[in-house]
C-alpha cells in the first residue's frame, strides 16, 4: 500500500518497518517529526532526552544491548552528540544504530548553516542521503543493514526540503528483530587507549570496506541520456533540483551514500561526460573528493555556499536560461515572526529593555525577543550559551557590568546544557543574574514535553525537574519565582537581584499561551473615548494590537486576555471585554 508521506514521517515508518527497538531524541527542527512518529508506534520505546549527547548514547547502549536503535537531532545537535559518536565509531555496534540528522541550507530554523557531511568524514561513518520520502523509508532500513554487516554506526542525512516534503512511499509490515546477546568484550567496548589503538585499525579497514561496497551499490548509480554531454553529481533534494531543470539534457550520478564517497564509479561516470558539474548545497564535499581522485569539476566556484538551490538556480548556472516569471508592481508587505499574543516572555523582556539591561539571549522562541520594538536581547549562539557567556563577560568587564546583565535561557534548553554554566558561576564565585524562562514546553520546535514540565513523549505524567531545588543543589542561594504578566513584580525581581554580590536564579514562570490546557480570559477592548493614540501600548510588539485612525485597536480573535497592554496604557483606555466584541 503506498501513502503520501513527509520524509521525516518515512523515516519513523522505516524505523518501525526495520524493527527498531528504543529511540532516544532531542527535539530540533528539521528533525523534531521523525520521533513525534515514531511515539505513535507502541512496539517502539521512545523518549525525548534532555539533549542530544544523552539521546546518542541512549542508543548507543541499547546498541551494545542487542537491540536495534535510533536517536535523531538536527544539525546542530550533531555538535552536541560528536563526543559518543566519535567514540562508538571505534567501538562498534552489536545491533544495528542509525543517527539521522537533519540539516538547515537557507538557515530557516537555524543560527548556521554548518554541513554535517563534516561530521561524517571526522567520524569515519558512513552517511547515506535521501532524495525523496521513498528513499527515507528505504534507506532507513538499509541503514540498518549496513551497521549491523559493517558494525558500525550509521548516519542518515536529510535537509529541510526532504525532512518536510510529501510523496508517496510503499509501506509493509514491521520486521520484528530479536535481541542479540549481549556481549562482554571489554577489548571491543572499554576504550581505553591500549584497547582504542587497536580498534582504529578496524575503523579505517572498515571504511574501505564500505568504499568498496559503495563502488557497485544500488544507491549510487548513473543515469544516462544518449546525446547528452553534460554530467552531474549529485545527492539528496540537490538531485531532484538537477533532473527538474535539466532533464534529459543532462547524465546523472545519483550519490545515495555521500561517505565514504566512490573513486571508479565517479572516474568511469565523468569519462562519459564532456563538462561535469557537481551540485552540492553548503560545501564542496563531493567536489573536494572528485578533484583529489583527479576528476576535474565545476562546483562551487559556480554555485557558491551559501543558503538552499533551487530548479531556477541549476538551470541558470548549467544551461544560462533564466525562466520566464510574473511579477507585481506593488510591495508586499513583511511579515517578520513575532512573539505570539499572550506569550509570557513579552513582558518580561519589555521589563528587560525598560531597566536597560545587556542581555545575554539564548535558542528558542523567546529569541524572538530581540527584535523591534522589544530589541531586548544582545547575544544568541547556542543552546546553553547565554548562562556561559555571561559569566564571561561579567569577568571580563567587572561588577558594574555584571549589576546591569542578565541572562535568558528556555526551561527545555536550561535542562538541555544551561544548569553546567549555572554550576560554573556558583562555583568560580559569580554574581550573575539568570531568568529561565519556564513556560511549561518546548515552544520554538512544536510543543514537545521536556524533563522540566512532567510529562513523557506519549504524554504520561512523570517526574518534574524542580528547578528551584535544581538551583539551590548547584550552590545559587538566591532564587525567586515572578509571573511575567506582572511587570512591576518582574521589575522590581530583576532590580533587586541585579543589587546583590552574589548569583541569583529569577525564574519566570507561566504556561506558553498555545498550549491547549491554558485557559485564557476574555480578550480585551480599547475605550476609543479613552485612547489618546499615544501608540505605548504598541511598544510591546503584540499582534493583536494595531492602530487605525490614531486609535489602538485590539483583535479579539488574537487577544488572550493576558493584561501586559493593560499595565501600559496611562490612561485605562484598555479594559474587560465581553465575548466577541469587535466594536473597538
Amino acid at each position: 500500500m503506498k501513502q503520501l508521506l513527509l520524509g521525516n514521517e518515512a523515516v519513523a515508518r522505516g524505523l518501525y518497518e526495520a524493527g527498531v527497538r528504543v529511540v532516544s531524541s532531542y527535539p530540533g527542527t528539521p528533525s523534531t517529526e521523525i520521533t513525534e512518529y515514531v511515539s505513535k508506534f507502541d512496539e517502539v520505546y521512545s523518549e525525548w532526552a534532555p539533549n542530544e549527547k544523552v539521546a546518542a548514547e541512549v542508543a548507543i547502549g541499547a546498541a551494545i544491548a542487542g537491540a536495534r536503535s535510533f536517536c535523531g537531532m538536527k544539525h546542530v545537535g550533531l555538535n552536541v552528540a560528536a563526543d559518543p559518536l566519535y567514540t562508538a565509531s571505534y567501538t562498534g555496534v552489536n545491533a544495528g544504530m542509525v543517527i539521522a540528522v537533519a540539516d538547515d541550507p537557507g538557515m530557516h530554523s537555524s543560527q548556521n548553516e554548518q554541513d554535517s557531511r563534516h561530521h561524517a568524514i571526522a567520524s569515519k561513518l558512513p552517511m547515506l542521503e535521501p532524495s525523496d520520502s521513498a528513499e527515507c523509508l528505504e534507506f532507513t532500513k538499509l541503514a540498518f543493514e549496513l551497521s549491523e554487516k559493517f558494525d558500525t554506526p550509521v548516519f542518515i542525512r536529510l535537509t529541510t526540503r526532504i525532512a518536510h516534503s510529501r510523496s508517496l512511499v510503499e509501506i509493509s509490515d514491521r520486521q520484528e528483530i530479536a535481541l542479540k546477546d549481549f556481549p562482554k568484550d571489554p577489548q571491543k567496548y572499554v576504550m581505553m587507549p591500549a584497547m582504542a589503538i587497536k580498534r582504529h585499525v578496524v575503523v579505517e579497514q572498515r571504511m574501505l570496506d564500505i568504499q568498496k561496497w559503495g563502488e557497485c551499490c544500488s544507491i549510487n548509480r548513473m543515469e544516462l541520456h544518449n546525446g547528452a554531454e553534460i554530467g552531474v553529481i549529485a545527492a539528496g533534494d540537490c538531485y531532484q533540483y538537477a533532473k527538474e531543470a535539466l532533464g534529459d539534457k543532462a547524465n546523472y550520478l545519483k550519490l545515495g551514500m555521500v561517505n565514504p564517497l566512490p573513486v571508479k564509479l565517479i572516474k568511469e561516470f565523468a569519462s562519459k561526460c564532456k563538462r561535469l558539474y557537481v551540485v552540492e548545497e553548503l560545501d564542496g564535499i563531493i567536489e573536494t573528493h572528485c578533484k583529489n581522485i583527479g576528476v576535474d569539476v565545476v562546483g562551487k566556484e559556480v554555485f557558491g555556499y551559501l543558503g538552499e538551490f533551487s530548479q531556477r538556480v541549476v538551470r541558470e548556472k548549467i544551461l544560462g536560461q533564466t525562466p520566464e516569471y510574473l511579477s507585481v508592481d506593488f510591495d508586499v508587505p513583511p511579515r517578520p515572526p513575532v512573539l505570539c499574543a499572550g506569550c509570557p516572555h513579552r513582558g518580561l523582556f519589555y521589563s528587560l529593555k525598560k531597566l536597560g539591561c545587556n542581555v545575554s539571549g539564548d535558542i528558542g522562541c523567546y529569541t524572538l525577543g530581540a527584535l523591534a520594538p522589544l530589541s531586548a536581547m544582545d547575544t544568541c549562539i547556542c543552546m546553553g550559551a547565554s548562562v556561559s557567556a555571561l559569566h564571561g563577560m561579567n569577568k571580563a568587564r567587572g561588577d558594574e557590568f555584571a549589576k546591569k546583565s542578565v541572562a535568558v535561557i528556555g526551561d527545555s534548553t536550561f535542562v538541555h546544557s544551561g544548569i553546567t554554566g549555572l554550576i560554573d558561576i556558583a562555583y568560580n564565585k559569580g554574581i550573575s543574574t539568570v531568568i529561565v524562562l519556564d513556560n511549561s514546553t518546548t515552544g520554538m520546535t512544536g510543543h514537545q514535553n521536556n524533563p522540566a514540565n512532567g510529562y513523557t513523549i506519549k504524554g504520561d505524567p512523570t517526574m518534574a525537574v524542580n528547578l528551584e531545588a535544581l538551583a539551590k543543589a548547584c550552590g545559587i542561594n538566591r532564587v525567586r519565582v515572578v509571573d511575567p504578566y506582572d511587570m512591576n513584580e518582574v521589575q522590581t525581581a530583576v532590580s533587586e537581584e541585579l543589587q546583590h554580590d552574589e548569583p541569583s536564579l529569577i525564574i519566570s514562570r507561566r504556561p506558553c499561551a498555545l498550549l491547549k490546557t491554558v485557559k485564557h480570559k476574555p480578550p480585551l477592548k480599547v475605550d476609543k473615548d479613552r485612547c489618546t493614540g499615544c501608540k505605548l501600548c504598541m511598544r510591546i510588539g503584540c499582534p493583536a494590537i494595531s492602530m487605525k485612525d490614531n486609535k489602538a485597536v485590539i483583535d479579539f480573535t488574537q487577544c488572550v486576555g493576558c493584561g501586559v497592554c493593560q499595565q501600559m496604557c496611562r490612561f485605562g483606555a484598555i479594559v474587560e471585554g465581553e465575548g466577541n466584541n469587535s466594536a473597538n
